[in-house]
C-alpha cells in the first residue's frame, strides 16, 4: 500500500499556487476602520495598560531621561543594553552592560533591567514587535532580566497585525511582546515573569 501512495506522489505533477490570485480584500476592513494620530496612540496605551505594563509618553530629547527615571523607581543598578542602543538614552547613573561581546546567561540573570528600542507596535492588540535589529539586540537579552524598559517610537505605531507585518522581514528573529511575561494554571492563577520579564515599562517617545 505505502509503495503504491508513493507511486501516486510521484505521478501526480506538482500543483501551481496562484497567489497572485488570491482576493485580498479581507484586509480592506482593517484599513477602512484603523485609527491614526492621537486616536492610535490612546488605543495602544489602553492595551498596554490593561496588559499591566506601566507606560510614559515623553518627547524626543526626554528619553535619556524618562528611560532613568523608570530604573531608578524599579531600584535598578546593572542595566543590559545591545550594541546599537542610542547613547543619550543612556544617562542614568548605573552600571550598563553592552552586549559585545554577548553577555553569558549568568551575566543577563544578574542584571537588574534591559534597556531596547522596538521595531514596530500593534495598537490594536497592545503589541510591540522587536525584529533583533541594533537598538534591540538578540532575543536573550529581553527574556532573562526581570525588567524591560521599551522604548517605542509614536511614527513605529500601526493599527493592525496586518500592517505590521507588512514592515517587517518576516526572515528575521521576531519578538512579539503583549506586556510582561504572565502565565496561569488551571484554576487561573495568575504568576508573572515564568517566560520573561515580569516588570514592562514603555516608554512612548512623541513624534
Amino acid at each position: 500500500m505505502l509503495g503504491r501512495i508513493r507511486q501516486a506522489h510521484t505521478a501526480a505533477a506538482p500543483q501551481p499556487w496562484p497567489y497572485d490570485d488570491i482576493d485580498r480584500g479581507y484586509r480592506e476592513p482593517e484599513r477602512a476602520t484603523a485609527l491614526t494620530g492621537e486616536a492610535l496612540v490612546e488605543l495602544l496605551v489602553d492595551r498596554l495598560v490593561d496588559y499591566k505594563a506601566v507606560v510614559h509618553r515623553c518627547a524626543a530629547d526626554a528619553v535619556g531621561e524618562t528611560v532613568a527615571a523608570r530604573l531608578a523607581g524599579r531600584g535598578a543598578r546593572r542595566v543590559v543594553v545591545p550594541v546599537g542602543l542610542d547613547p543619550s538614552w543612556r544617562t542614568a547613573e548605573v552600571e550598563w552592560l553592552t552586549d559585545e561581546p554577548a553577555l553569558t546567561v549568568d551575566q543577563l540573570d544578574g542584571a537588574d533591567a534591559v534597556v531596547t528600542g522596538s521595531a514596530v507596535t500593534v495598537a490594536l492588540t497592545g503589541t510591540i514587535v522587536l525584529d533583533a535589529g541594533p537598538d534591540q539586540g538578540r532575543r536573550a537579552l529581553t527574556l532573562v532580566p526581570d525588567h524591560h524598559v521599551c522604548v517605542v517610537r509614536e511614527e513605529d505605531v500601526v493599527h493592525g497585525v496586518g500592517e505590521a507585518l507588512t514592515r517587517l522581514d518576516t526572515g528575521r528573529p521576531l519578538t512579539w511582546i503583549s506586556g510582561p511575561s504572565a502565565t496561569s494554571d488551571i484554576e487561573l492563577s495568575r504568576v508573572e515573569g515564568v517566560h520573561g520579564p515580569r516588570l514592562l515599562d514603555v516608554v512612548l517617545v512623541g513624534s
